[in-house]
């Protein structure tokens, strides 16, 4: 028995249509915890046992952990909470519950930096740390999928890109640093849960294929769009009065500022690209596939 949290987000929905793949001739039974089982297909609800509500809630995890051999957490942040709450305050009733049913494995979505000398002033990513040691800590085999920024994030600015050909960051316009597609973080997701082999705790950084600043992004976006595409970074306290806009916690506003403070000062950089640690999917391949019908059909939009 599986259990995937967030199946219905960008990465969960990937892992899921793998796992469904898999699960047969693996033996596997698939449980997925949504607040909204509408959201999911409906040849998807047929295949996997619902339970439904929220996985930060310690009854809908009690009841979904019951039985099971692995579990597939991502967290889901929370803007309205300080980084703290929003990572190891959600995870908190999950540690328990992994500790009452013995759950074996544990994979989770987390990120780049832990042993830099920056780590502990990362905003967000040290919450996230701070959560991946909470479920070591539970005694579960865990690996942490250690990610840099999603080729994703850009859909956020498909309408800018397409209206005036700009996207705007907070990263140094020459800094260079990993990037991945979000379907190669699902994809070794699916090969951990699968394949459960392993025990302790560890990283598994997951860097595709190449390092990639925000300019190298803009060539890029400019061959495979056919149109011009250019960089303007934001500033960060620019960045910090436009999230406060939005409405979200002002710490959680500021552990975004000091994760992109973070990512310019080396916190990508800590992990070396191997065979290990490479995945496939290029920006170039992305863009075509993913950001230009986006663009071409009036955006989409995803957050992290």
């Amino acid at each position: 028995m599986i259990v995937i949290t967030a199946p219905t987000g960008n990465i969960g929905s990937h892992l899921l249509s793998l796992l469904l793949e898999s699960a047969p001739a693996h033996e596997e039974q698939l449980r997925v915890v949504v607040r909204d089982p509408a959201r999911l297909p409906d040849a998807v609800r047929d295949l996997v046992e619902v339970i439904t509500g929220s996985h930060g809630d310690a009854e809908v995890v009690d009841r979904a952990f019951e039985g099971a051999d692995a579990v597939f957490w991502l967290v889901p942040p929370d803007a309205s909470l300080t980084p703290e709450d929003a990572y190891c305050g959600f995870t908190r009733p999950a540690a328990k519950a992994l500790v009452a049913h013995g759950v074996g494995h544990v994979v989770g979505v987390s990120a780049l930096g832990r042993g830099t000398s920056v780590a502990h002033r990362a905003g967000l990513v040290t919450a996230s740390l701070a959560m991946d040691d909470l479920i070591a800590g539970t005694g579960v085999a865990y690996r942490a999928l250690a990610g840099p920024s999603f080729f994703e994030n850009l859909l956020e600015d498909a309408d800018s890109i397409r209206e005036t050909g700009v996207f705007t960051d907070a990263i140094d316009a020459d800094c260079k640093a990993p990037r991945v597609a979000v379907a190669d973080i699902a994809a070794v997701a699916a090969d951990l849960l699968r394949n459960r082999s392993w025990s302790g705790n560890d990283s598994v950084p997951v860097l595709g294929p190449q390092n990639l600043s925000p300019n190298d992004l803009a060539h890029i976006m400019t061959e495979q769009l056919g149109r011009p595409v250019r960089y303007e970074r934001q500033p960060l306290d620019e960045l910090y009065t436009d999230l406060l806009g939005y409405r979200l916690n002002e710490a959680f506003a500021q552990g975004v500022v000091d994760m992109k403070r973070a990512k310019n000062e080396g916190l990508d950089a800590g992990v070396t690209r191997t065979p290990a640690t490479v995945s496939p999917t290029t920006f170039q391949h992305w863009c075509a596939q993913t950001l230009k019908p986006a663009v071409l059909s009036g955006g989409a939009r995803h957050a992290r």
